[in-house]
């Protein structure tokens, strides 16, 4: 009994620790009232749409074909032009409020320097819809 006397009596020591479990429910409960109510904020504003017809109603704009041979000449849809008469046309085509798409057709030899030439003053003209036509290349059977 004498060895009781000099033992000290500590205090137990304290466990600090945080309870997880409200925490957890607490916020499962928050998750599900966003579930349930986040379809309700997408369809909150009422808008009267249109009606609109299920045919496709595409008007395509007109297309030129612009033919460039080796020589220089200039084929406005097959029609021959002088350069001064192929930039007034291209002005006008510049004008129109839905304007053409230029198919330009140039001869394999022809010099860079003219199909040059035709893009500039198409660009100056105002024709933003451009297109190079060219042939396909012949596959050989490998």
């Amino acid at each position: 009994m004498s060895d009781c006397r000099f033992r000290r009596h500590r205090p137990a020591a304290t466990r600090a620790d945080i309870n997880v479990v409200p925490l957890v429910d607490v916020m499962l409960v928050l998750l599900v009232i966003f579930i349930v109510t986040a379809p309700l904020l997408t369809h909150a504003v009422k808008i009267d749409l249109p009606h609109a017809s299920s045919q496709v109603n595409v008007t395509r704009a007109e297309r030129v074909d612009l033919a460039v041979r080796e020589d220089g000449a200039l084929y406005w849809n097959g029609e021959p032009l002088t350069p001064e008469q192929f930039a007034e046309r291209c002005h006008l085509a510049g004008r129109q409020a839905r304007q053409p798409e230029l198919h330009l057709h140039a001869d394999r030899h022809v010099h860079y320097e003219r199909v040059a030439r035709v893009l500039a003053i198409a660009v100056r003209a105002g024709l933003q819809r451009v297109a190079f036509v060219s042939l396909p290349e012949e596959r050989t059977a490998e």
